[in-house]
C-alpha cells in the first residue's frame, strides 16, 4: 500500500450448491492462491458459501448449521494474514433470514453486512426467504466475539490512509439508492460487491457499463464478484462474471463462465485526490467504522498509467478527440470575436507546431462566421535563427489557406534595442533571445490596433506549465486558443487537420512542419539548420505532460510522480533522466507562476488547465523547497 497502491481480487469458485464444506474448502484455496499474489482484499461471490440457487432448501436448519460452522472455518483460515476477505452466506438473526456478507481479517470476523434490496420479481424470489436489512446496525455476539450487524457500516484502515471498504450486494447496486452512495459519502473508498447476477442477452454490458460508471459516480475503486459454474441452471445460468473498476476505468474483467480469479491493482491516493478536489463531493459522519490495523507494504505494482494521458492511443477515439478540442478552439475564437464586434485577427507564423494550430483554428472560426480570411493578417518575422524551412512553411501556409500574409524582418530594429540597452550582439543570453520575442509581440499588438483586430494568442500548456515563454513576449496576446491544449495533444491536432485538406499542397507543408524540430529560432542557425532545439533544453514534452497531468489533476507528490513516470515509460528513459526533468519540472512550474497568473484569456479543453481565472491559482512566490527535497532523495 505504499504510495497509495493495493492489489484486490474478485474470485468464483467450483460451486457444489449444498455442500458447504465443499465449498468452504475451495474458497480456503482460492484464498492461499491470492495470498501468493500478495492481494489485501478478496471478494468471493453471493451466497458463495451454500450456492445462491437453493431456494427452499435455505430454510433449512442443517444448511444453516453448517454455514455458520463453515464460516468459523474460514476465519480461523485467516489468522495470521493481513487479509481482507469478503463472501456471501445466509445468515440467521432473532428471527429472521439474512442474505450477508462476512468481512473476516487477520482470524477476525469484523462484520456482518445484510443485503438491502430483496429482488422478488421475474426470476428472483429472494423475498420468499429473505429479510431486508435492518434500519440501524446492532451489535452481536458470534463464535465468542462481538461483530457488528448491519448495512450502515464501514470497515477503515487504522493505519493506512484512506484504505476503507464497504459492501453492497448484487441487487443493491441496480436500485437508484444503492447502499454504495451512502458508504462512499461516509469514507469507503472501495466498494465490494458479493453477486449472483444471472446471465441474459446483452445482460453482460449493461452490467460492466453499471458498475463501472457506479465507480465512476462515487469516485471509488469497484470489486464485483459474481456467482458463476455449479449454480443450478433449472431456469437461468449464471457466468462469474467478475469486475474490478476504478473511477470510471476497467482494471481487470473475468471472461465468465468458469471458476477463475481476477488481479487488480487500485490507486486509493490518486481517489482521494480526486475526492478532495470535488467540493461537491460532501462527506457523512452517520455511520460505524470498524478498525483493523495493516502493515503498509511495497506493493510491485503492476498498475498502468497511459504515458501520454492527453491523447487517446486508439486511433478512432483520438480522431475524435482531435476533432471535438478543435471545434472548442474554434467555437471559444468565434464567440470572442462576436462578443467584441471585432472582425479581424493578428497572429505571428514561426512555422511551428503551435502558431500553425492557432492560425488553422482562426480560419476555421472565420469560415463559421462567414468572414472574410483576408481580414487574418499573419506576419512572419524572421530573425537570427529563423531557416529557410520554417519560413518557407510559414509562407506556404499562409498562401494555402488564404489569409493576409506579411513578412517583417526584425533584426535591425533588434540590433537598434540592442544598442539602447547596451547589450553585446555576440552574447546570446535570455536578453538577445527575449529582446527578439518582444520585438515581435510589439509588431502583432501595434499591428492590431492599426487594423482593429485581436492579437490571437499561439502559445500552449506545456509551455504555460514551465513558463516557457517571454514574459510581455510570447506571453501575452488578447485571446489564446491554444492554452489549455498540451505539446502532445498539438502535434495531433494538426495531423488531424491535415487529414481535411487531404492531396492537397497544405497537406504536404502541415506534415513538414510536423517533422520539424520544436524550436523558437531565437540563436543564429548555422548552415540554415535549427541549433536550438527546445527538448534538448527543457526535456522531453512527453514527460512533462505527464507530469502536468498527474501533478495538477492528483497533486501526486514527486515520489509518487517518480514512480508512476518509470511505470509509464518503462525503459524507454532511465531513473536519472526521469529524475533530472522531474526536478526542473517543479522548478519551472513553482518559478514561473508569475507568468500564468497575467495569461489571457483562453478556451479550456480538457481536465487540466493552468487559468488563474479557472482551475488553478497559487502565488507567485510560493517556496518550490519541500518538493525538490523530496526529488533528491530519489
Amino acid at each position: 500500500m505504499k504510495d497509495g497502491y493495493i492489489r484486490v481480487a474478485s474470485a468464483s469458485i467450483d460451486t457444489l450448491i449444498g455442500n458447504v464444506k465443499h465449498n468452504s474448502q475451495e474458497i480456503q484455496k482460492v484464498i492461499q492462491e491470492t495470498r501468493k499474489n500478495n492481494t489485501k482484499i478478496v471478494v468471493f461471490p453471493e451466497l458463495v458459501l451454500s450456492g445462491y440457487t437453493l431456494e427452499d432448501l435455505f430454510l433449512q436448519n442443517r444448511l444453516l448449521h453448517e454455514c455458520l460452522q463453515q464460516l468459523k472455518v474460514i476465519r480461523d483460515f485467516t489468522k495470521g494474514y493481513q487479509q481482507i476477505i469478503v463472501l456471501g452466506l445466509p445468515f440467521c438473526y432473532k428471527n429472521s433470514l439474512y442474505n450477508v456478507a462476512a468481512v473476516i481479517y487477520g482470524g477476525s470476523i469484523l462484520g456482518i453486512v445484510p443485503k438491502t434490496h430483496i429482488p422478488n420479481y421475474n426470476e428472483y424470489y429472494e423475498g420468499r426467504r429473505f429479510e431486508t436489512a435492518p434500519a440501524c446496525n446492532t451489535e452481536i455476539e458470534l463464535f465468542d466475539e462481538i461483530v457488528l450487524f448491519g448495512k450502515n457500516t464501514v470497515f477503515s484502515c487504522a493505519t493506512i490512509p484512506y484504505l476503507e471498504l464497504g459492501v453492497e450486494i448484487c441487487e443493491d447496486l441496480w436500485l437508484p439508492d444503492a447502499p454504495s452512495q451512502m458508504l462512499a459519502l461516509n469514507g469507503a473508498m472501495i466498494i465490494a460487491n458479493t453477486s449472483a447476477s444471472n446471465e441474459l442477452t446483452a445482460k453482460k454490458d449493461y452490467r460492466r457499463e453499471l458498475v463501472n460508471m457506479q465507480s465512476a459516480r462515487l469516485i471509488s475503486g469497484y470489486i464485483y464478484s459474481n456467482a458463476g459454474s455449479g449454480e443450478s441452471t433449472t431456469d437461468v445460468v449464471f457466468s462469474g462474471h467478475h469486475l474490478i473498476c476504478e473511477n470510471g476505468v476497467i482494471i481487470n474483467e473475468s471472461d465468465g463462465f468458469d471458476a477463475s480469479i481476477i488481479y487488480g491493482d487500485l490507486d486509493i491516493i490518486k481517489l482521494a485526490s480526486e475526492r478532495r478536489k470535488m467540493t461537491t463531493y460532501k462527506s457523512h459522519d452517520s455511520y460505524d467504522h470498524v478498525y483493523f490495523n495493516m502493515d503498509m507494504v511495497d506493493l510491485d505494482t503492476d498498475y498502468y498509467y497511459d504515458p501520454h494521458p492527453f491523447v487517446p492511443h486508439d486511433p478512432a477515439k483520438r480522431e475524435l478527440r482531435c476533432k471535438e478540442v478543435f471545434e472548442i478552439q474554434t467555437r471559444g475564437l468565434m464567440q470572442r470575436l462576436k462578443a467584441t464586434h471585432i472582425t479581424k485577427a493578428v497572429i505571428g507564423i514561426s512555422g511551428g507546431l503551435d502558431s500553425t494550430l492557432a492560425l488553422l483554428v482562426c480560419v476555421m472560426a472565420f469560415e463559421k462566421l462567414g468572414y472574410d480570411k483576408k481580414n487574418i493578417i499573419a506576419i512572419t518575422m524572421p530573425c537570427f535563427g529563423t531557416t529557410s524551412r520554417t519560413k518557407n512553411n510559414a509562407l506556404g501556409l499562409m498562401e494555402e489557406l488564404g489569409v493576409t500574409s506579411l513578412t517583417v524582418n526584425i533584426a535591425d530594429v533588434v540590433r537598434a534595442q540592442f544598442k539602447n540597452i547596451g547589450q553585446d550582439e555576440n552574447v546570446h543570453d535570455v536578453t538577445y533571445e527575449n529582446v527578439q520575442a518582444r520585438e515581435r509581440t510589439e509588431i502583432l499588438m501595434n499591428k492590431a490596433n492599426q487594423v482593429g483586430g485581436l492579437v490571437i494568442g499561439t502559445g500552449d500548456l506545456s509551455e504555460v506549465a514551465l513558463g516557457w515563454s517571454t514574459y510581455n513576449g510570447d506571453h501575452m496576446s488578447m485571446y489564446a486558443v491554444n492554452v489549455s491544449v498540451p505539446k502532445t495533444l498539438v502535434r495531433y491536432l494538426v495531423d488531424y487537420v491535415s487529414t481535411l485538406y487531404k492531396g492537397q499542397p497544405l497537406e504536404n507543408i502541415l506534415q513538414d512542419i510536423l517533422a520539424t524540430p520544436v524550436s523558437p529560432e531565437l540563436l543564429p542557425q548555422e548552415n540554415d539548420k535549427i541549433v536550438q532545439k527546445t527538448e534538448d533544453i527543457v526535456g522531453p514534452y512527453e514527460l512533462h505532460d505527464f507530469f502536468i497531468y498527474h501533478m495538477v489533476r492528483f497533486g501526486d507528490e514527486p515520489r509518487k510522480l517518480f514512480r508512476k513516470t518509470q511505470l509509464a515509460f518503462g525503459q524507454k528513459y532511465d531513473k536519472e533522466t526521469i529524475k533530472k526533468w522531474l526536478r526542473l519540472f517543479y522548478w519551472r512550474f513553482f518559478t514561473q507562476q508569475f507568468k500564468r497568473s497575467c495569461i489571457p484569456d483562453g478556451p479550456k479543453v480538457g481536465s487540466v488547465a493552468l487559468s488563474p481565472r479557472g482551475d488553478w491559482r497559487m502565488p507567485s512566490d510560493a517556496n518550490v523547497q519541500i518538493w525538490i527535497d523530496e526529488i533528491e532523495k530519489l
